[in-house]
């Protein structure tokens, strides 16, 4: 039997984004349930599950993209942990956002950076426990 697309989504969520993706379609059943099925069915169930990129180029895409956005932060800290946890290693993630330097400016750039240094700090105390 062919799973749903919600199905596929949430398998794909856990994946790639673990418990804090889990987290925010969570904190959206109170409010916007149907935002955090939405994103679960689409963004993880249709865009995320379709062949030729692979995990990592999909969430280097996705980390710079929310860079180049601007006030994406909550979302960049989710996935930067999504491209941790899918093996793009922490140097490239820096380098990834130095590139966009010439295209959208330091100040995105430069938020980008602060919020992946919390969340290598983070990691490396939580694995130095």
């Amino acid at each position: 039997m062919e799973k749903t697309r919600f199905e596929r989504g949430q398998e794909m969520l856990a994946q790639i984004d673990g418990a804090g993706g889990e987290q925010v379609i969570r904190a959206l059943a109170d409010i916007a349930p149907d935002l955090g099925r939405q994103i679960v069915e689409f963004a993880f169930g249709e865009v995320y599950t379709r062949g030729v990129l692979s995990m990592q180029e999909r969430e280097l895409i996705t980390i710079t993209s929310l860079l180049t956005a601007g006030g994406c932060e909550p979302q960049l800290e989710v996935h930067i942990n999504g491209a941790l946890r899918v093996g793009i290693p922490a140097d490239k993630i820096v380098e990834a956002f130095m590139q966009c330097v010439p295209y959208v400016g330091f100040p995105r750039v430069l938020n980008a950076i602060f919020v992946a240094k919390r969340i290598f700090s983070q990691r490396t105390a939580q694995e130095s426990l």
